[in-house]
């Protein structure tokens, strides 16, 4: 094992999750869902911590790991959550409820989350997490950048493809549509971005505001 896996698996163990997270992380594993990472859900809670995010869009419910990480963070923010399947939002209501989160801190909408997008308010919005399908990722970001307020926050993973982005000869559909986003992200002047390594990469961005 190299140094660098060595750093990942570090980076990944130190984090503790509770009881209620490692249930939904459980039961993903159970139902075939590769969730965010324990390392990727602190981070996606440290920054809603540092927003003190009120209102949280999540793009790609799964099974509730990300959504329990966000709720527990903020416990004052309202987070909507979309999914289009509608058995996911079955078993998180039911882990919501072990976890006693409110259910009036939750909208759990199971649509298209392009067809629910374009009907939310723009600059609206302190952060919007998306761990959903790689076909419409371009479209995700796109919609979630206006979303967000001035120096609000999008933040996507696994934008590191199963770390088949770094190397050239991959031409496959999933590896060329996030590389396609990293350099979409390049050529906007209306955000500034960083790439890192937890779980299977993240995008961290974020919207200037006009004349930044």
């Amino acid at each position: 094992m190299s140094d660098k896996e060595l750093s990942w698996r570090f980076v990944e163990e130190r984090v503790g999750e509770d009881a209620d997270v490692q249930r939904a992380r459980n039961t993903s594993l159970e139902h075939g869902i590769d969730p965010i990472t324990a390392s990727a859900g602190q981070y996606i809670a440290t920054i809603a911590v540092a927003l003190d995010a009120k209102n949280i869009i999540e793009i790609g419910t799964g099974l509730g790991v990300g959504t329990l990480w966000l709720a527990q963070a903020c416990p004052s923010a309202h987070i909507t959550s979309i999914d289009s399947e509608v058995d996911h939002h079955v078993t998180v209501r039911e882990l919501l409820h072990e976890a006693e989160i409110p259910p009036a801190r939750i909208r759990l909408i199971a649509e298209k989350a392009l067809d629910v997008l374009p009907k939310m308010n723009e600059g609206s919005y302190d952060l919007v997490v998306i761990d959903a399908d790689f076909q419409n990722v371009q479209a995700y970001v796109d919609h979630a950048i206006a979303l967000v307020k001035p120096r609000g926050s999008v933040i996507v993973a696994g934008v590191l493809g199963d770390d088949l982005v770094a190397d050239p000869a991959r031409r496959d559909d999933k590896t060329s549509a996030y590389r396609w986003l990293l350099k979409a992200l390049e050529d906007r002047d209306d955000v500034i971005h960083t790439v890192n390594l937890i779980g299977d990469g993240l995008v961290h961005i974020v919207r200037l505001p006009s004349g930044d």
